[in-house]
């Protein structure tokens, strides 16, 4: 398998991976406790790779500081969504929409240049990706909040993509961002919880805890994929490539938790494909 044969293999490994553990996050009885579990159980299994990691230099720590709060920001939001809306909803408009802002960033401040054709697929997967989650949707008041609350979470997902990115370029070895960028994530929504929910977090554990540490492992393993390709692919190849997660999300959340899909998104997922493909090449 060729280098890049490879990239593609383990980023589209991470968008199963990452399908999965939001879906444990939306079944769970309380979205926020599941994701902090999420958030935590990554935190606490990356420093495996500690010894082998150093503290980003300084030119990284704007990056740092800016993905803790984004990525904060962006679980909040999240879990609100999931509140409001379904999997296949909620999920598909917060990861759609991820791909615009990071080649929007990425072109606008990042230095790259993107081809027309390449334009043209990151539009048809955006666009692609986002007619999932309207597809039988309905309009009811309750549907407007959730696409509104994803599409928030949207903007600040393609923010915190572009944010690592440069951050982990910024470092000397990718390691290091990645180590500390996940085990930070672990102390704001930590203290959130602390406030929030103290009070529900013992039977939390006892009824989630196991299916939670197993998404935080899957996790932070396929976050730390997304930044390593992202060290050396173009970073709106990867965000758009990544972003098929929303097949597997739609697939889990049609066929396993009972929620409608319908003809249109199937057309859909057909063009999230074909857009793909004219991303890489």
């Amino acid at each position: 398998m060729s280098d890049r044969g490879l990239v593609i293999a383990l980023v589209l490994l991470a968008a199963v991976l990452h399908a999965s553990w939001n879906a444990v996050t939306k079944r769970s009885s309380d979205p926020l406790l599941a994701m902090w579990l999420v958030t935590l159980s990554a935190g606490l299994a990356v420093l495996v790779l500690a010894p082998f990691a150093s503290f980003p230099r300084q030119e990284a720590w704007p990056y740092l500081a800016a993905s803790w709060v984004l990525h904060l920001a962006y679980q909040l939001f999240l879990v609100s969504a999931y509140r409001l809306g379904d999997l296949s909803q909620v999920y598909p408009i917060a990861r759609g929409l991820g791909p615009c802002v990071v080649a929007a960033l990425a072109a606008g401040f990042g230095g790259e240049a993107i081809s027309g054709l390449q334009s043209a697929g990151l539009a048809l997967t955006s666009a692609s990706l986002a007619s999932l989650a309207f597809a039988g949707r309905g309009h009811s008041p309750l549907a407007t909040r959730a696409v509104a609350v994803a599409a928030v979470t949207g903007l600040l997902i393609g923010s915190y993509t572009f944010i690592d990115a440069q951050g982990v370029r910024a470092c000397e070895r990718p390691l290091d961002f990645i180590v500390w960028s996940i085990f930070l994530d672990a102390l704001p929504i930590t203290a959130v919880v602390l406030v929030r929910r103290r009070g529900r977090l013992q039977a939390f554990l006892r009824s989630d805890g196991r299916n939670g540490v197993m998404a935080g492992i899957l996790a932070v393993v396929a976050y730390g994929i997304v930044l390593w390709a992202m060290a050396t692919t173009p970073m709106a190849s990867v965000a758009a490539l990544r972003e098929t997660s929303v097949i597997f999300a739609a697939w889990i959340g049609t066929r396993l938790f009972g929620e409608p899909f319908g003809g249109l998104r199937l057309l859909a997922a057909a063009g999230v494909a074909a857009g793909v493909v004219l991303l890489q090449i």
